[in-house]
């Protein structure tokens, strides 16, 4: 351990993550996001992580200086992102916990599911027995150094081969139990399991149940193909009870919101289909089970699994069941915080689909370029994909019959009143809100939401055959920029907000090659500096560039002053006099040539709109 560290940090750090592993790694760098120092422990210092506020300690941490290294640095969560094998750690960090009183987060990695092709082990006592059992030699170990003396009265007497990491403290157990360095194999990152399989050709293969992240799969996969036997060690049960068990970065970053409400300024959330999703298999269940759960997991789209709390479940029939679920946006200002999200789902003997019904405060669709048939219930595929493949699950893993048709109505109480508060009669979906998500997270900035809704209309607007697309900041400069256009239909027009680059990169990206914008002057004087993102937080009024601007227009000294002593942008038209109106087509041009960045291919018509509506 760095011993430099210790009560260096007596208030700020508040988490430890223990682990030289993939999860360790995933754990730095979620944590990173919150910009405030943590501990990342590891046993050596080897490792390589990219970090910008981790405090790296190594040496290993037993359970007396894990205890006194939290106490002293103010540790108040332990994430433990071990190897699922290494037992010793566990064995610490819930001695720790315990003793501390400190709430712990369990990264485990994910596991594929029982094979029946393999040979499973409880200990390498098991694993020897079985060998002398069946005759095998030519063994190829792949378990870790670790294993060395754990199976040295085997290789003592039949020679076999190990598969280690090319280091110093593994060529030290190696020559610790003099095993034969010519038996040795270090592991080589350029090469596949595949090449060392043929060129040994073992009778079979020794590995640990180590998960996803520790090539489990593609050994596995690749010993089968080539007829070789494996033998799996099981991984060992975790020796205490972890407070929250993820499995993925979005599940880690809720779980330490919750334990450490403090360590991040602001809080994710799940996307409407992510609630959707939740809601659709807890009715399931009831309706297979006759329970109603208290909380469901989900599959992400990235394959993450996640927990979701039900609010309340109500059995109808047999074969019909309604779970309701409080919309947890976290700090996104979404218009559906906090409200009710619904699924009825009832089993259909008729029919062998899963079909989503039309329900209440759920829009529906009446215009093209949205990825949904026009008459369908406003949910994205996305989350049909989610909800069809939790659906299917559920029936495999509690049903009698998997093979039967399901109908899912998702419904929200006050979507029709969301809904007006929305983009969604723009993009022709009336009567309700849009079970929306692609990730299934929603992550706390604004910028995100608001970046897709601004995709999704110009998608319509593609798929209407707009031929002319209007983008603008908000209601005020549309309403202008729609007496200037009076033939375009509503949908050509668009408003950017403060993303402007974004905007016309995604127009550039679908293909609209003709594409006016309209910016207020606030917004223009940074675009012209090169903001694309004109937001007061990312960009403010640089007077002393727009006095150079004014300079370039042949400007008088007394305008260049008073440019000086303004306070709001807008003074502008003010300020310049109409016999030194070039000025405003200097900053035109240099907006154009900041725009061109994001729409390199297409005509842009720029106009700047003064506080009157009229256009320059």
């Amino acid at each position: 351990m760095n011993d430099k560290h210790n009560k260096l940090y007596d208030k700020q750090p508040q988490i430890l993550i223990i682990g030289g592993t993939t999860e360790g790694r995933i754990a730095v760098k979620v944590c990173d996001e919150s910009a405030k120092p943590f501990f990342y422990s590891t046993k050596n210092a080897s490792q390589k992580v990219d970090s910008a506020h981790s405090i790296r300690i190594s040496g290993g941490l037993d359970d007396n200086t894990m205890a006194t290294f939290c106490h002293e640095n103010n540790i108040r969560l332990i994430i433990d992102a071990a190897h699922p094998f290494a037992q010793n750690v566990h064995n610490n960090i819930g001695i720790t916990a315990t003793k501390l009183n400190l709430p712990t987060i369990r990264f485990e990695r994910k596991f594929p599911p029982y094979n029946k092709l393999l040979r499973y082990f409880d200990s390498f006592d098991d694993v020897i027995q079985y060998l002398y059992e069946k005759n095998i030699d030519n063994l190829l170990v792949l378990s870790g150094v670790n294993s060395v003396s754990k199976m040295k009265r085997y290789w003592q007497q039949i020679p076999c081969f190990f598969r280690i990491m090319k280091r110093e403290e593994s060529m030290a157990v190696v020559n610790k139990y003099n095993f034969p360095h010519d038996r040795v194999i270090f592991y080589d990152d350029h090469k596949d399991d595949l090449e060392l399989f043929e060129r040994l050709k073992p009778k079979a293969i020794l590995t640990k149940e180590s998960g996803e992240s520790g090539g489990f799969s593609q050994k596995i996969e690749t010993a089968i193909a080539l007829g070789i036997e494996v033998l799996v060690m099981k991984r060992p049960r975790l020796p205490y009870s972890a407070t929250a068990t993820i499995e993925g970065e979005y599940g880690l970053r809720k779980a330490i919101e919750n334990l450490l409400p403090n360590f991040f300024e602001l809080k994710t959330g799940f996307t409407s289909g992510s609630c959707a999703t939740a809601a659709t298999k807890a009715a399931l269940t009831m309706i297979l089970t006759g329970k109603p759960p208290t909380e469901i997991i989900i599959t992400l789209p990235n394959e993450e699994r996640v927990v979701l709390p039900i609010y309340k479940c109500v059995l109808h029939s047999k074969i019909s069941a309604t779970a309701t679920i409080i919309k947890d946006s976290g700090d996104d200002p979404d218009v559906t915080k906090g409200f009710e999200i619904c699924s009825t789902v009832a089993l259909n003997p008729q029919s062998l689909e899963i079909r989503f019904l039309q329900g209440e405060g759920v829009g529906k669709v009446t215009l093209p370029g949205l990825g949904i048939d026009i008459g369908d219930p406003a949910i994205n595929p996305t989350p049909r994909m989610m909800m069809r493949r939790e659906v299917q699950e559920t029936l495999e893993q509690l049903a009698d019959e998997s093979n039967i048709g399901v109908d899912i109505t998702i419904s929200l109480p006050r979507g029709r009143e969301i809904a007006t508060r929305t983009f969604n009669p723009k993009l022709g979906i009336v009567d309700g809100i849009s079970i929306l998500g692609t990730s299934g997270i929603i992550k706390p900035f604004s910028k995100e939401a608001f970046v897709k809704s601004i995709g999704r209309e110009i998608q319509v607007a593609k798929a209407l055959d707009v031929r002319q697309l209007v983008l603008n900041s908000g209601a005020k400069s549309e309403r202008y920029l729609k007496n200037a256009y009076p033939n375009l239909i509503s949908q050509a027009f668009i408003q950017y907000g403060n993303f402007i680059g974004e905007s016309l990169q995604m127009a550039n990206n679908i293909g609209f090659d003709n594409v006016v914008l309209g910016v207020m002057i606030g917004k223009a004087v940074k675009l012209a500096e090169g903001k694309l993102d004109t937001h007061s937080k990312k960009a403010i009024m640089n007077k002393e560039f727009i006095q150079s601007l004014a300079k370039e227009a042949q400007c008088s000294n007394h305008s260049i002053e008073q440019i000086g002593n303004m306070t709001l942008a807008r003074e502008l038209w003010r300020i310049i006099p109409k016999a030194e109106c070039h000025f405003f087509d200097i900053l035109k041009k240099y907006c154009h040539t900041t725009c061109s960045q994001a729409y390199p291919n297409g005509k842009l018509t720029l106009f700047l709109i003064d506080d009157d509506g009229n256009l320059w």
